[in-house]
Order: C-alpha cells, then sequence, then structure tokens
C-alpha cells in the first residue's frame, strides 16, 4: 500500500457546479507534480478519486454531498431483463483495445455524439484541443476500447485498467445507433471484461439523485456507493 497521507492535494475556488444547478463546487485535485501511478490511483479509487486528463479529482464540496462515487461488484452482478436484451442486439459488436491516439475518425464520432446527445452540457460545442486533452492520455493504464460492427466503429469506452477494477472514464457513441442502448452495452462489456480479467469492479464515477441523466447508474444491481467513507451495497 502507498502511504497516502504523504501525498498533497490541493482544492479549487468554489465554481458553478457542472450538475446542480444554483450549486457552487469545489474540487480535491492530487498534486500534478506527482506521477501518475496506476497503484495510486487504484488506491484512490477505493477513496471515491476520478481521472480527468492528468489529473486524479473528487469533489470537496462544503455544504453538498450529492455526488457520491459508484462500482459495480462484477463477482456478484447479474443482468436483468433489459439488460439481457442489450447484450443480445449487440453480441455482432467486435471489441478491440487500444492505446489512446487522436484520429479523425474518433474525433468525428465525439463529435457527432456531443453536438446531438449533449449540446446542453459544458462540454458543447466540442473541439479538437478539448478532446485531446480530456481523452487523449497515453497513460501506461488507459485504454480506447472500440466497438465496431462490420468494420464501422460505433462506440468508444475510454476505460483505465487498474489493479483492483475497471475505471469507466468516458464513453462515447453513434448517436444515430439509439436502438442498440450502446452506453449502457459499453458498461456491460466492461462488467464482462473485468470478470475475464479477475478484476473486483467497475468503478462508474459519481451518482447524483438528483441528476436525471446520472438515473442509469443505479440501474446495475448490486451497485456499490461510497458513503461515509466507506462503501455500501444497493441490492
Amino acid at each position: 500500500m502507498t502511504e497516502l497521507a504523504r501525498l498533497k492535494f490541493y482544492a479549487t475556488q468554489p465554481h458553478p457546479c457542472s450538475y446542480l444547478p444554483d450549486e457552487q463546487a469545489t474540487t480535491l485535485f492530487l498534486d500534478p507534480s506527482q506521477p501518475m501511478d496506476g497503484q495510486v490511483y487504484a488506491e484512490l479509487s477505493e477513496l471515491g478519486f476520478r481521472r480527468s486528463g492528468d489529473h486524479l479529482y473528487r469533489p470537496h464540496c462544503q455544504r453538498c454531498s450529492a455526488c457520491v462515487p459508484a462500482r459495480i461488484p462484477v463477482d456478484q452482478f447479474t443482468p436483468n431483463r433489459q439488460q439481457k436484451r442489450i447484450l443480445k442486439r449487440n453480441q455482432a459488436l467486435l471489441v478491440k483495445a487500444v492505446r489512446p491516439v487522436f484520429t479523425e475518425e474518433y474525433y468525428g464520432l465525439y463529435m457527432r455524439y456531443i453536438e446531438q446527445r449533449h449540446a446542453d452540457g459544458d462540454m458543447y460545442p466540442p473541439n479538437r484541443e478539448q478532446f485531446a486533452t480530456f481523452l487523449v492520455r497515453d497513460l501506461p493504464f488507459s485504454r480506447f476500447y472500440e466497438f465496431r460492427l462490420e468494420g464501422r466503429l460505433l462506440a468508444i469506452a475510454v476505460t483505465d485498467v487498474l489493479p483492483n477494477g475497471l475505471s469507466a472514464v468516458y464513453t462515447f457513441y453513434e448517436p444515430t445507433e439509439e436502438r442498440r442502448s450502446l452506453g449502457r452495452y459499453a458498461i456491460l462489456w466492461q462488467v464482462g471484461e473485468a470478470t475475464r480479467l479477475g478484476l473486483q469492479a467497475v468503478y462508474l464515477g459519481y451518482w447524483i439523485k438528483a441528476c436525471r441523466k446520472m438515473n442509469y447508474k443505479t440501474q446495475y444491481r448490486p451497485i456499490e456507493l461510497f458513503v461515509n467513507q466507506r462503501w455500501i451495497t444497493l441490492s
């Protein structure tokens, strides 16, 4: 185990919350001079930290605790009826792990996804620098999982492979293929991949009860939530 107490952290100034209107957010970051080490990252993920670009962070708001870290314990997970249909619907997709790089094919998919699915978010409008800074980081544990059908790229799951699990950093997909539920399928696939690799969990980032866009995370049962500095299970 790394001596986490020796690590340095910095808090941002309060800024408008990306998820809850009228709320101010504060973010705690690991010292950027600390090398991006997979073991440190894994241990911090147990405490609710996430990665964005080159930074490990977690919410550190004074008056709000709405952002709750969530993970799927893969050895306990059983897909429900709807999830089984999603798995069957996408069984012809081929998945390949590649190192994160910038290509026009990847960026084109990302651009269509943001423009059609998240035009109301703070990542709109998309641009190449934003895409590269956020997702294209050549880190030893980071992967782009390509989901293709007959050669056509349908989705990319940006995933970190850690000693304790897979961290689902971000998924973007072809917005015209709504019937496939590609975002949900990517999570289901990562659950299967974590099982194959003998890993403990798939880390889904933060769940916010009052945020409609986060509701899908609690559809994977059992789900574990990090509450009061410990993981609790919702069956």
